[in-house]
């Protein structure tokens, strides 16, 4: 198979994330943005150590399960690649991806163990498949849109970039993952903006005024947080425009509309300067019987009923961890974010230790932990690798919930050191998870529960839990 060449071929397995493999008479090639099944035609894009990279060009023949219903914007769209797929199929290739990352995890620790049984079977002795998300549409409740062009100087797009594009924006007015009211506030943000002829900041040149449009509203109170994001290069009037969006006739209520000033050259969403135009900068949210107070850039998950199933388990996976006399045990919460987890078991233990890179995130878990009356909660602000050094308490128990890299390989040594008797690992990238899994099986830990579970319906990625305890 040679670079630059045009193959057809069909997709045998979707790798995770999001890595087809392609068998053709030629041979086999990875390439992105396909749906196991489908015939497809690709042009080779590089080759490396014996493997082959194609782009895709065209699906020749769907997949014999695809659904022609899917969101309008499928395929155009870079947010979503699993929107054709039914539902109970994407679970399939999800519980498939992560077992098969972690089949030679299991196996290993089986040939550690000195065991014979059949791999399958112990496999399947740890690994509990996959758990679904309550809802799979109008899940999220965060959204990030980019102000762009659809095509080179076309009109003003408001959306998410293009399949396979930096540059180009698709107006997602459809978007099938969130609700009615964030299409509304699209809808309304976008026609005002072309009605004034507005410029958006161009990725190259650095210059225009429109960034970003952050819309976040909580599942279970329905409260709304708007924020524009522009550049400080143009200075417009945005009272009609907050005007216009409390007009809405939205199902939530808005507690506050925010300017939110960015002149980074990044293509990121960060504030310089904040300006509330109406209300206030935050609103609340409930998860598992808990309040949280939620800012404009607080870490919270993404679908609030699918993290409620999420924190159940890995509050399942840890067991009881109460004590003999009760009330006697030091919990860590390492890369805590918000404090969620750390909320959820600070009443069955003496004391629980957060720790989250954030500082934001740290003042938010704060806040939140008074608000919940939780007095045995501690959340410091830090990286993991140095603070865990600077704390005077020793864990019994440690939750990792860290970033997609996983941990980093020095601060995972450092948590094998505490020697603790369990832990639990959660993960959003079960590549990352794999890896980390395999040091600490070399470390006297042993897995005793693996599941996934889909936070993120019509999309590649997947939450994995893992269970461990310390060979004695």
């Amino acid at each position: 198979m040679n670079k630059g060449q045009v193959y057809e071929g069909y997709v045998e397995r979707v790798d995770f994330p999001n890595k087809g493999i392609v068998r053709c008479e030629d041979g086999t090639a990875v390439v992105k943005n396909v749906v196991p099944g489908q015939k497809i035609s690709f042009v080779v894009s590089r080759k490396r150590k014996g493997k082959v990279e194609g782009r895709m060009l065209s699906v020749l023949e769907r997949a014999p399960f695809e659904r022609t219903d899917a969101c309008p914007h499928s395929g155009e769209c870079g947010g979503c690649s699993y929107q054709g797929i039914p539902y109970d199929k994407q679970l399939e290739i999800k519980e498939d991806q992560v077992r098969r990352l972690l089949h030679p995890v299991f196996e290993k620790q089986m040939l550690l163990d000195g065991g014979t049984a059949d791999p399958e079977q112990y496999v399947d002795r740890l690994f509990e498949g996959i758990k679904p998300s309550p809802v799979q549409y109008q899940y999220r409740n965060k959204m990030e849109f980019s102000f762009g062009d659809e095509c080179k100087d076309g009109p003003l797009a408001l959306g998410m970039h293009r399949r396979g594009s930096f540059y180009d924006i698709v107006s997602v007015r459809e978007c099938r993952i969130v609700d009615g009211d964030y299409r509304r506030v699209l809808s309304c943000v976008l026609d005002y903006f072309t009605e004034k002829n507005s410029s958006y900041f161009h990725r190259i040149r650095h210059e225009g005024y429109l960034r970003h449009l952050l819309v976040r509203k909580a599942q279970k109170t329905g409260e709304m947080l708007i924020a524009l994001v522009t550049t400080t290069q143009e200075t417009h009037d945005l009272e009609p425009l907050t005007t216009r969006l409390l007009k809405l006739p939205l199902t939530g209520k808005i507690a506050g509309v925010l300017h939110i000033k960015n002149d980074s050259l990044a293509d990121i969403v960060q504030s310089d300067d904040t300006v509330i135009l109406y209300g206030q900068d935050y609103f609340y949210e409930e998860l598992l019987g808990l309040r949280f107070k939620i800012s404009p850039f607080s870490f919270f998950q993404t679908n609030t009923l699918g993290a409620e199933v999420l924190y159940e388990t890995a509050r399942e996976f840890l067991g009881d961890i109460s004590g003999e006399t009760g009330h006697d045990k030091t919990v860590f919460d390492l890369y805590s974010g918000t404090g969620t987890i750390a909320q959820l078991l600070a009443p069955v233990a003496k004391k629980v230790i957060g720790v989250e890179i954030v500082e934001e995130a740290v003042r938010a878990a704060r806040q939140n932990a008074r608000m919940n009356g939780l007095h045995n909660c501690e959340f410091i602000a830090g990286d993991v690798l140095r603070v865990i050094d600077e704390i005077d308490e020793k864990p019994d128990f440690i939750v990792l919930d860290p970033p997609r890299d996983g941990i980093h390989p020095r601060a995972l040594q450092k948590i094998i050191d505490f020697r603790v008797d369990r832990l639990v690992y959660i993960s959003c990238k079960p590549t990352s998870l794999a890896r980390d899994l395999e040091v600490l099986l070399d470390s006297e830990y042993r897995v005793e529960r693996a599941v996934a579970i889909d936070q993120f319906p019509g999309t590649v990625h997947v939450e994995t839990i893992v269970s461990l305890s310390r060979i004695k």
